[in-house]
């Protein structure tokens, strides 16, 4: 009997303490404002694969909204999480989440969109983790040079559509920098021609574009260069529908994911390619910071720049989808 009684503790002892390791796996959250985009599938994809690598549980919910937010935060304090990432879906959020995060003691790094304050200046307080906005923008600045160079145009024929958007500050930083990167690489600044947009996507950038090279007749070859995919795409239309060829222009978009139907096409069209940025370290990085804050007690840079791009043409660009995660539209 005493045997028995033994054997029953053991189990009991075995049983307890399997279920308080259970209860010590630490939780973290991620939170983001769309998961049906590719780019977040890929950042919480990223973020399991840092949980697995660093023995966390991953808790995972959409935040479309400011109410769906501040529940999220709620759920997360609830089932015993220790802090959360975000990307928000409104930066004028950032004082709200702040303070509920306060309220249960929880740690919070943003990714991708940086809070605002009432008075809409950046949170500077909140570890951000984001794309290096000036850095991009001024790859790509270099990579539509060095392609210019490829094809021996002559500069003095060559014109840049900078599509601009100067009123948003990562919008402000890219064409900025890519604009930079062209004057340091000898491109005549006097040649260099901005328009703004009125919205970044297509037929904004159409319009955009279409006042542009009205202004411009002379010019016989374009650079095109924008905040995102969607802007150069609008500039490449409108050079179509006033008659260049795709051998005369040259459009490099940021993004990636919004260029595959464009670098799927059959014939090469003024749209040469796109960067790439990396969901994939913006969504392992993250969490893995977030995790050496809780864990250790290492707190995180308050700015975390991501300059991890790839230039994604026709000849590679579903082989670098695929690694990122991104592949399969």
């Amino acid at each position: 009997m005493h045997k028995f009684t033994k054997a029953l503790a053991a189990i009991g002892l075995a049983a307890f303490m399997s279920h308080s390791a259970m209860a010590d796996t630490e939780k973290l959250g991620f939170l983001v404002k769309q998961p049906e985009e590719p780019w977040f599938q890929t950042e919480w994809r990223f973020a399991d694969k840092a949980g697995k690598d660093l023995g966390f549980q991953v808790i995972k919910i959409a935040v479309p909204d400011g109410e769906k937010t501040l529940n999220a935060i709620d759920s997360l304090a609830a089932n015993g999480a220790k802090g959360f990432v975000i990307c928000t879906p409104d930066p004028r959020l950032g004082p709200a989440i702040m303070a509920k995060a306060k309220s249960y003691g929880l740690k919070v790094i943003a990714v991708d969109d940086q809070f605002v304050n009432a008075k809409g200046k950046p949170m500077d307080d909140v570890p951000l983790v984001m794309m290096a906005a000036s850095k991009i923008g001024e790859r790509q600045g270099q990579e539509l040079y060095k392609e210019m160079k490829k094809r021996g145009w002559n500069v003095a024929d060559t014109g840049v559509m900078a599509i601009t958007a100067d009123e948003l500050d990562t919008a402000r930083r890219r064409t900025t920098g890519s604009m930079d990167a062209l004057k340091a690489a000898g491109f005549p600044a006097a040649q260099i021609y901005k328009v703004p947009t009125k919205s970044n996507d297509i037929p904004g950038a159409l319009d955009a574009g279409n006042s542009l090279l009205v202004q411009h007749p002379k010019v016989k070859n374009w650079l095109i260069l924008g905040m995102n995919d969607n802007t150069v795409l609008g500039g490449v239309r409108a050079t179509e529908g006033q008659g260049f060829n795709a051998a005369n222009v040259i459009g490099i978009g940021i993004n990636g994911v919004d260029a595959v139907n464009e670098l799927s096409k059959k014939e090469q069209t003024g749209f040469y390619g796109s960067l790439l940025p990396s969901p994939d370290v913006h969504g392992y990085k993250s969490i893995q910071m977030l995790n050496d804050w809780v864990t250790k007690g290492v707190e995180p840079p308050k700015f975390t720049e991501v300059t991890d791009v790839v230039l994604i043409t026709r000849d590679n660009f579903k082989v670098e989808l695929d690694k990122k995660g991104l592949g399969g539209k």
